[in-house]
């Protein structure tokens, strides 16, 4: 099952749950694969991957399915073990800006769905990150899944953003993943006891949105487990947001 973690909206949680999820996935005794198509990285690195000039990424991979190797290896190859049992990276890296536009140009969009098909042979789960907007390496995620998830931030501006979402990812969906299904929004950085983070989730039911629960709580301790490389299930598995992770995924894998 390919799963991929989408907003337009930068800064509402993408890479931690990608990330979390996955290492959840992974307790659950999943062998699960993140694939980071953010050039930033944050999810190679939360998931403690260290990239250097010798390590192939997910930037390689797209160079090699585009033809600019003469010697092609398997999908695998590009798959890098994390200091964790059963989670593994395709790392992200800062050369996949530079050759986006030379991939969009020759339309190499479903590339990436090729090669996720075939590490599906290897992986129970595959959780994508994606970049913060709708560019060509966050709509070849959505034509390479079978369900997608919305972050979403308690912010009005995450509101505004949610319909241009859901209309650009509608009409991908209609060209070229017909079975591509929305599971829900999940709601990040929730503070029970402020008023607009609870209008915020009213106005998202009442446009008939699937709001995921339980939501996640805002939390300095996942901040640590960002700066210790080490997901939050792995990194402090009894904490309350952790165990809003672990239910969340259970929620997930029922549906």
């Amino acid at each position: 099952m390919i799963r991929v973690v989408f907003n337009q909206k930068g800064g509402v949680g993408k890479s931690t749950i990608s990330t979390n999820l996955a290492a959840q996935s992974a307790i659950a005794g999943q062998r699960t694969l993140l694939v980071d198509l953010d050039a930033q990285g944050n999810s190679t690195h939360y998931a403690g991957v260290n990239i250097s000039d010798d390590t192939l990424t997910v930037s390689d991979l797209f160079k090699q399915v585009a033809g600019w190797f003469s010697s092609p290896r398997p999908p695998a190859d590009f798959v890098q073990a994390t200091p964790f049992n059963n989670l593994f990276v395709l790392p992200s890296h800062p050369g996949l800006a530079d050759i986006e536009r030379e991939l969009e140009s020759r339309y190499k969009m479903f590339k990436l769905k090729e090669a996720l098909h075939t590490l599906a042979d290897e992986f129970d789960q595959i959780v994508i990150d994606t970049p913060p907007n709708f560019n060509f390496y966050s709509k070849a995620a959505l034509i390479a899944a079978d369900r997608f998830i919305i972050p979403f931030d308690c912010d009005d501006f995450s509101i505004q953003a949610i319909g241009r979402l859901l209309d650009n990812v509608m009409e991908l969906k209609e060209d070229h993943n017909r079975e591509l299904t929305l599971e829900g929004v999940v709601i990040n950085q929730f503070n029970s006891q402020a008023r607009l983070p609870a209008s915020l989730v009213a106005e998202l039911r009442a446009q008939q949105l699937p709001v995921l629960e339980p939501y996640l709580s805002s939390s300095v301790k996942v901040k640590e487990s960002h700066s210790a490389q080490t997901p939050l299930p792995f990194y402090a598995g009894s904490h309350k947001v952790a165990k809003q992770i672990a239910a969340l995924y259970s929620g997930l894998e029922q549906t």
